[in-house]
This record gives C-alpha cells, sequence and structure tokens, in this order.
C-alpha cells in the first residue's frame, strides 16, 4: 500500500472510531505523545486528547464527522496533511444538534505498525447550532435506540 492510501485510511479509522466511540481504536491511532489543538481546545499528549473525546462525546451523543479534499505531502517518515472537515454533533437529550466544516492541519510519523497521528487538529470556518425544538417534525434516531422526538 502506499503512504497516500496508509495515511488516507488512518485519518479514516480515526474519524470512525470517534464516531462509533470505540476508543482503544481511536487511541491507536496515535502516538503517546501526540498533541492535539481543535480551535484552540489543545491536548498535550494522547492520553489526554482521548480521554477529553470519552468522556465529552460519550453515550447520548451522536457524532458525523467526514473529511474529504486530502492534500498529503509525504517526507521520508513523516508526513503532512490538510483535509476539509463536515461535521454534525446531535444531542437528542439537550435537543441540540451543532453542523460546522473545518480544515485539519495533521502530522503524521511512520512506526514499525505502520503510520500514526503525531499532531491533529483544526481551525473552524463556520458552526451553526439548531434547537431541535424548533424544527417541527425532528426525529433522532441513533444506533440501536428508539426515535427521540
Amino acid at each position: 500500500m502506499d503512504d497516500i492510501t496508509a495515511i488516507s485510511q488512518l485519518k479514516y479509522r480515526y474519524l470512525r472510531t470517534l464516531d462509533t466511540k470505540d476508543w482503544d481504536g481511536f487511541a491507536a491511532c496515535f502516538l503517546p505523545e501526540a498533541t492535539g489543538d481543535y480551535n484552540g481546545l489543545v491536548f498535550d499528549d494522547r492520553d489526554a486528547l482521548v480521554t477529553y473525546m470519552r468522556d465529552n462525546l460519550g453515550d447520548g451523543m451522536l457524532t458525523m464527522h467526514q473529511v474529504h479534499h486530502p492534500e498529503i505531502d509525504v517526507d521520508g517518515d513523516t508526513a503532512s496533511a490538510r483535509w476539509y472537515l463536515q461535521d454534525k454533533v446531535i444531542v437528542p437529550a439537550f435537543r441540540f444538534m451543532l453542523e460546522g466544516a473545518a480544515f485539519y492541519s495533521d502530522r503524521y510519523q511512520r512506526t514499525s505498525d505502520g503510520w500514526r497521528v503525531s499532531h491533529t487538529g483544526y481551525r473552524r470556518t463556520f458552526e451553526i447550532t439548531y434547537d431541535l425544538a424548533d424544527l417541527p417534525g425532528t426525529k433522532v434516531k441513533g444506533p440501536g435506540e428508539h426515535t427521540h422526538v
């Protein structure tokens, strides 16, 4: 597999494990010393980043993160990439939804186990929040759940 394909698959795995709340799989995407900066929300290592996501995007929150238009540059055993993010966060209990877009700026390191994230983060281009009570007829259904109104 070529490096750009491997890095793309790593990013897609990062997003899938985040949205499915597979925290062990999510952690495995990163180097232990990986850092993060999500629009000013900064993490100094993998454990802090994964703990925050587990605690704040856990049960009761539905998320969708999609990236596209990758710009990936490989330089030996390191790489950098920019990705266009579209995301959605829904919290049925609070009748809340957020939609947004951002540009990720990531760095990667080749390891004996394949590519891993050494830094990730994004800067928002926009964010929209909704009160689902203001959207008549809105129904939200998460995995294995009945429809929430």
